[in-house]
């Protein structure tokens, strides 16, 4: 048995010499340089070695202790080589390795893989990239939060941290990190206010819109899609990358792949006389290409994002008024006041239903409904833009026929 007299008595020798202390652990002592703690050991028949650190910066009872937790390995079937090289290496993997394996390997729309590419890229790997992901804190990541909490950017904050906290979570399920930090920091930012995106519910008001609309002396393709947008009430993004090839005529629909949905489901369109005749018209013009509403600049891409919330602005509709989005929660809102039911409206939303078993089975339900609803919510429209007395609330258009 060693003791740290007889450590500090050994001396270097014309050869390389190791002096056992027990049960594997020894010291080695070159020929020049630092003693090292050695621990010796056989795994499935061959002998290895693994170092333990120099003495004397590794005190004898903490190399007897590092033995004793390489022993612990082995008696599990762990050989401690490998462990501490599988310990480096995930070490060794930055958040940058982690995070950017992350985004590839997402199944999401377009628009929102843009949106993460530029949170995880521009806002978190320029702060946190070079740092093991395993070692990260929540410290470290509280004050990368901050700086846009300083500059009153509460949304950009809430997201960054929402897309932090689902990076950790694919490396604790890759085995490369062994916590999320970002669950200590609940309340410790400012919450975001929500806002809903303004819509118009009036309808009178709405028939003011819909006139406007149908005045708007902007380009063509945007003229078209500006009117299309009340009477399918499909989200901004999915409207500007409406391709020809998914819209039948003779069908009556237009089907949206699941690529292009947030629900990642395909989702079907009913379109009414009214939208058919506005895509006839506007087929003459960009029917050749690949969009429906293709860019002025560069016809082989869509329509601008800023491209309707500019042509409402230009009607004089600001933001706090109607949004591009907003003609989604017109259409819920008075849909379910006219009575339709609610089951009928979220599927033409195409909103999730919370329900695994009850989404699977209604994913093709209400198309009947549906077709009829907007057919009836078209002419609808047309009364309110035309001036009609406005229909009742309550009154269900078209649903008994």
């Amino acid at each position: 048995m060693l003791t740290d007299s007889k450590l500090k008595a050994l001396r270097s020798r014309a050869t390389l010499y190791r002096v056992a202390d027990g049960q594997g652990l020894c010291v080695e002592v070159p020929i020049a340089g630092a003693k090292r703690w050695r621990f010796r050991y056989r795994y499935n028949g061959a002998a290895r070695m693994l170092s333990l650190g120099v003495y004397p910066d590794v005190s004898l009872l903490s190399a007897r202790k590092r033995r004793d937790e390489a022993r612990q390995l082995l008696g599990q079937g762990v050989d401690p080589s490998a462990e501490r090289k599988a310990s480096k290496e995930a070490t060794g993997l930055t958040f940058a390795i982690v995070a950017t394996e992350w985004l590839e390997r997402r199944d999401v729309a377009p628009a929102t893989a843009a949106k993460d590419h530029w949170l995880v890229n521009k806002l978190a790997i320029p702060a946190l990239g070079h740092r093991p992901i395993a070692e990260i804190t929540s410290a470290e990541v509280l004050a990368l939060l901050q700086q846009f909490e300083r500059a009153d950017k509460l949304e950009t904050a809430a997201r960054l941290k929402v897309k932090l906290s689902a990076v950790f979570r694919y490396a604790i399920a890759t085995g490369r990190a062994s916590n999320d930090p970002t669950i200590a920091l609940r309340g410790a930012i400012k919450s975001v206010k929500v806002k809903h995106h303004a819509a118009i519910t009036d309808p009178r008001k709405l028939g003011e819109l819909l006139r406007a609309a149908h005045a708007y002396g902007g380009s063509f393709a945007v003229a078209c899609a500006l009117k299309l947008s009340p009477l399918v009430f499909v989200r901004p993004g999915e409207l500007r990358h409406a391709e020809w090839s998914e819209i039948d005529m003779g069908a009556a629909e237009w089907r949206i792949p699941a690529s292009k949905m947030k629900m990642r489901a395909e989702h079907i369109v009913p379109l009414s006389p009214q939208s058919l005749a506005i895509l006839r018209e506007l087929y003459a013009l960009t029917g050749r290409g690949r969009y429906v509403f293709p860019s002025p600049r560069t016809p082989t891409r869509p329509m601008s994002e800023n491209a309707l919330t500019a042509a409402l602005r230009a009607l004089g509709y600001d933001g706090d008024t109607m949004t591009a989005h907003g003609f989604r929660g017109t259409a819920s809102t008075l849909l379910h006041e006219m009575g339709y039911p609610s089951d009928v409206i979220e599927r033409q939303l195409a909103h999730k239903e919370s329900n695994a078993v009850k989404e699977a089975y209604n994913r093709a339900q209400h198309l009947p409904e549906r077709r009829k609803m907007m057919t009836a919510w078209a002419d609808y429209l047309d009364g309110l833009r035309m001036g009609a007395d406005v229909i009742p609330v309550g009154h269900r258009v078209g649903m008994d026929a």
